[in-house]
């Protein structure tokens, strides 16, 4: 399945078992781990779940104000227009250094051809470092891994 055996792989337990190791023995992500239980307690007030479009979520936030985005492989799935729309979001709420990483089916980056050149002209797309990244991925069953960063 991948280069990582299944008694390290958490996420292929996940998706080929529906769960983890039933004994408790086996990998689990990082937020799981029993040694970081205490400091995710102390900090579970900070989480907040919003049930909306990441597009429609963005469009209320303030210009400039995030530096981090994860999209797994959602925009796969969207007309080009909404990716467009996405991105001009995230372009918009992006501080300078901003990072994005995204899952997709395909080996290739989709945002060309789909997304605005004037906005991709703002961005960094890191071909060498995705390959690499891909590569350590433990989910296996994506075909590419990207990493953009909003151009300083």
């Amino acid at each position: 399945m991948c280069d990582f055996p299944l008694s390290e792989n958490y996420f292929a337990w996940a998706a080929f078992n529906r769960g983890y190791e039933p004994a408790g023995n086996g990998p689990l992500p990082p937020y799981l781990q029993p040694d970081r239980f205490e400091a995710l307690r102390a900090n579970a007030h900070k989480s907040r779940i919003h049930n909306r479009s990441l597009t429609d979520f963005l469009r209320d936030q303030p210009a400039a104000s995030k530096d981090c985005y994860v999209l797994l492989d959602a925009q796969d799935w969207m007309t080009d227009r909404q990716l467009d729309d996405l991105w001009a979001q995230i372009t918009r709420t992006a501080r300078p250094g901003a990072r994005v990483i995204f899952r997709t089916a395909g080996i290739e980056t989709i945002l060309p051809g789909r997304v605005s050149t004037s906005l991709l002209r703002r961005w960094d797309y890191h071909a060498e470092r995705s390959a690499d990244l891909h590569r350590k991925d433990r989910s296996a069953i994506y075909g590419g891994f990207h990493l953009y960063t909003m151009a300083e």
